[in-house]
């Protein structure tokens, strides 16, 4: 088999059709270093989840390969593949106390006694659980159960973990407090964990590098840091993150840096060419809102216009304000909280400006 010893996880290839005709995966390439914490990224029915289950073993591809260890296992049993998985509904056995449900797959492993202690002992600690041992699932917060399946999910030692939206059911507050958790025990036993979820900012905080899906296809593979930063087209920019977006078409390109004149009369802007083939393009110009500065002062944006301030939401550290520009009122500025701020109100005429390197030309 051709693969490279630093891969623990190849996708080759891989296509999945459930009816023959339409393609729910289609030619997903896709190498995972050892260790690596890696998530996929997308809307309700990208193709996420169904990647997920074929390397599980629960789905089979249509075509191309799945590579674990350097071994092909399109044709392994899920049970042979030696991969923990953690789901959304926990999937904990009811009758059986946390220590037993940590047990199980040991014992099916057919490990003696005195080390399936020491391992589901060790398993407890890891995830805060150790004084939780003779409880029952039901006696548990939706937190603690967690903890456990990713505890039973790590007892074993697997070269492999897999995790289905394990956060969905949890509420805010836990769900952010059982990211860092989750983060913390893959940093701490270096294990190689594939993350599914539709939550941008899970993704972001949690990844090494995140696969952003989208009818079946990968549209950028990054980490959270370039796709932030450096989105390739206008669907990622657009789904990582609050992004604002200007249509125009590009009238002059010189270098790496377009001229676009922008619809509505709202006139020339110079942005950073990146998914435009040339002169006469339609293109989606998509800049952050903490990269919008208000009332620069002159000379310091090459970019500036003129805006009608509509809302204003304070969040703590920063005002989310709502501006009309260039014929879009759904233009979002976060201004930072802090003593010299600029004090707005609604129906104000401000002056806002960014620099070039901020707006990207993306496609249409």
């Amino acid at each position: 088999m051709d693969s490279n010893p630093d891969f623990l996880v190849q996708f080759k290839n891989v296509q999945k059709s459930y009816d023959g005709v339409h393609l729910v995966v289609k030619d997903f390439n896709v190498d995972m270093v050892k260790g690596e914490f890696l998530t996929m990224l997308g809307p309700s029915g990208s193709g996420k989840t169904t990647c997920l289950m074929m390397l599980a073993g629960f789905e089979t591809a249509t075509s191309g390969q799945i590579i674990l260890d350097g071994q092909s296992i399109n044709n392994v049993a899920p049970h042979k593949r030696e991969i923990g998985m953690v789901f959304q509904n926990y999937a904990l056995f009811p009758h059986m106390s946390v220590a037993e449900n940590l047990a199980f797959p040991l014992q099916v492993r057919k490990m003696g006694k005195s080390e399936i202690t020491e391992k589901v002992n060790h398993a407890l600690k890891m995830v805060r659980l150790d004084h939780f041992a003779n409880r029952r699932p039901a006696q548990l917060s939706g937190g603690q159960q967690q903890r456990v399946a990713v505890a039973r999910a790590l007892v074993f030692r697997p070269k492999l973990v897999l995790m289905d939206e394990p956060l969905g059911a949890l509420d805010k507050n836990l769900r952010e407090e059982m990211q860092y958790e989750i983060k913390h025990i893959h940093e701490d036993l270096g294990v190689t964990m594939l993350y599914v979820t539709h939550d941008q900012v899970e993704a972001l905080t949690m990844s090494d590098r995140i696969a952003v899906f989208d009818d079946g296809i990968v549209q950028q593979l990054a980490s959270p840091h370039v796709l932030y930063d450096e989105p390739t087209n206008a669907f990622v920019a657009n789904f990582i993150g609050e992004n604002n977006r200007l249509m125009g078409k590009v009238v002059s390109i010189e270098g790496d840096v377009c001229s676009v004149e922008l619809d509505g009369g709202g006139g020339l802007v110079q942005a950073k060419k990146i998914n435009v083939a040339g002169v006469g393009d339609r293109t989606t110009l998509s800049l952050r809102p903490e990269r919008v500065i208000v009332d620069p002062a002159a000379g310091e944006c090459p970019n500036n216009c003129e805006a009608r301030v509509e809302e204003l939401i304070y969040h703590g550290d920063h005002t989310r304000t709502r501006v009309s520009v260039s014929g879009s009122t759904d233009f979002i500025i976060k201004v930072p909280n802090t003593h010299n701020q600029q004090h707005m109100k609604r129906g104000q005429s401000i002056r806002i400006g960014w620099n070039t390197g901020d707006c990207r030309a993306l496609d249409a």
